[in-house]
């Protein structure tokens, strides 16, 4: 365990070091070097487009997922009205209530 904590301990210095070394060093660039041109897609990537596309298709897939739930809730209404017009308590239909059981009840007895 001992040997845990000094190793954490040793990690944690060199690491504060490496920090303020790297804080203390001069950000000086070299006259000699030619500014670095942007490619297109480094300007694509900084604009405004990339954060203006991901509101609109946040927005299409938002209106998109809406329709299909309505989608969805018109093909429950209809599976649910269909089950009504074909279940044989309803009503409707001249089959009875019963089932299987009755319907072999009436042949034995004919």
């Amino acid at each position: 365990m001992l040997a845990f904590i000094l190793n954490t301990t040793l990690m944690l210095a060199l690491g504060t070091l490496v920090f303020l070394f790297v804080r203390a060093i001069p950000r000086v660039e070299d006259e000699n070097s030619e500014k670095h041109r942007r490619t297109v897609f480094e300007k694509w990537l900084v604009s405004e487009l990339p954060e203006r596309a991901d509101i609109f298709l946040s927005n299409l897939f938002a209106k998109w997922i809406r329709k299909f739930k309505i989608f969805v809730m018109k093909v429950d209404n209809m599976l649910g009205s269909h089950l009504k017009k074909i279940h044989p308590r309803s009503g409707k239909n001249d089959i009875k209530a019963g089932g299987f059981a009755d319907i072999t009840e009436e042949e034995s007895s004919e």
